[in-house]
């Protein structure tokens, strides 16, 4: 056999650290998503700028996050019910292709000077909707794109691009900002959905079994509901994630408030800011993917969560841009270290026929809830500061990852933090 070339080596190398990479599928979905997602980043960035721009109220800037998660917290426990009853692929090459077309209409509407607030909520509540059934259809293809055993490998690699894009769209949104206005990364975004669209189509997808009999709404979901009461782990992960999601996540709801009100920063400071959460996401992401063991996935969700309570409490006593930024990287890498064994530790386990719903009851929780997390943030910073605000969702965390993990090592034993129980005792 000749010898491998320098770059059929190093494929070869990639292939046997990321095994979730010999799958086609896989691969195409992962570069779409990762030119998608760096545009979806840079209209994040840009889209809290614009608000504040308009409204100057750090409340509005909570307030629009919440109207676009709203739909979110309605529909996303039926967008889980569809996704175990519908072709996933397809759906979401429909949904994405909705979010292209609200992209555009956003970047339209503020390069003409015509956006106005009511504009900016209506698009996001839209967008929130197309998010509620596409979330969990495109967990749920996860697993069918490369089976249970490589699972915590490819949700790692995704949350490692997930988080790339982090970095990388901020830091470009920054200079586009600055140059050009919000209306540019919204072009850019719109423009970025055509590769994830090409990679979809390019897939082939391999048939997957509908059930013969249809399940009503009502029996679907308390079938779902309860297997999330009775399983531990499932309880537990839900109550931290939901958690986390009012009191935790909003931070990034109010990082633009952060870089102006606090750091004094403008447009590429904030860009810096929040891409200091991607540079500690990807790392953590990155490091789960190439040496992650699935044995500790339950030790990594619980220790991550109470460590990113106290850096999230740490951040509000940050004097210095240096210390914001070195903060923040630390929320972000605690972030991604916790999401990801959480989300592998539900999936693997799930029933096939339930993965649907539970990934809809998650994404209930990280973003169904976003709503009432943005509420919050935006009011206690709007009549306090943004420092009381991520004190205040820090401490919660932290005592909420110290309560669960007391109650899990109580008892099941303090095994359980080195070894993952499959059912409830």
């Amino acid at each position: 056999m000749p010898p491998l070339t320098p770059s059929l080596h190093l494929a070869a190398r990639l292939r046997v650290t990321f095994p979730a990479l010999r799958h086609r599928n896989f691969r195409l979905f992962l570069g779409g998503q990762f030119v998608s997602l760096c545009g979806t980043w840079m209209q994040s960035v840009a889209y809290g700028w614009l608000v504040l721009e308009v409204t100057n109220s750090a409340f509005m800037v909570g307030l629009v996050a919440m109207l676009g998660s709203l739909p979110i917290l309605l529909f996303t426990l039926y967008g889980g019910i569809l996704a175990d009853r519908v072709n996933k692929h397809r759906v979401i090459i429909g949904l994405q292709a909705g979010m292209m077309c609200e992209a555009l209409a956003l970047g339209v509407l503020t390069a003409t000077g015509q956006i106005t607030v009511h504009w900016i909520i209506g698009l996001a509540i839209f967008f929130g909707l197309l998010t509620a059934f596409e979330v969990p259809a495109r967990q749920a293809f996860m697993a069918e794109m490369v089976g249970r055993a490589e699972l915590m490998n490819a949700i790692a690699l995704n949350s490692t691009g997930f988080n790339a894009a982090r970095v990388l769209g901020p830091a470009v949104a920054g200079g586009l900002l600055a140059a050009f206005g919000p209306a540019a990364c919204f072009f850019a975004n719109a423009a970025s959905y055509v590769a994830v669209l090409v990679s979809l189509l390019r897939m082939r997808p391999s048939e997957q079994v509908r059930p013969s009999v249809p399940v009503d709404l009502v029996t679907s979901f308390r079938e779902g509901f309860a297997y999330v009461v009775r399983e531990r782990w499932p309880r537990a992960l839900m109550i931290l994630t939901a958690t986390f999601s009012v009191f935790g996540y909003p931070f990034m709801t109010m990082l633009p408030v952060y870089a102006r009100n606090v750091l004094h920063v403008g447009a590429g400071g904030y860009g810096a800011v929040v891409a200091s959460v991607g540079v500690g996401a990807a790392a953590g992401a990155l490091f789960l993917a190439g040496f992650g063991r699935p044995r500790r996935q339950a030790r990594v969700a619980l220790g991550a969560a109470g460590l990113f309570g106290l850096v999230l409490a740490a951040s509000a006593l940050a004097p210095h841009v240096g210390s914001a930024l070195a903060l923040f990287t630390l929320c972000g890498l605690t972030m991604a270290l916790h999401g990801i064994a959480a989300n592998t530790l539900l999936q693997r386990d799930a029933p096939d026929h339930l993965r649907g719903r539970l990934m809809g009851f998650y994404s209930f929780a990280v973003l169904g809830l976003a709503p009432v997390g943005a509420l919050q943030v935006g009011w206690i910073s709007e009549h306090a500061s943004v420092r009381v605000a991520f004190a205040i969702g820090g401490g919660v965390c932290t005592l909420m990852a110290t309560v669960v993990t007391w109650r899990i090592a109580k008892v099941a034993g303090i095994r359980v933090l080195a070894v993952l129980p499959r059912r409830a005792a």
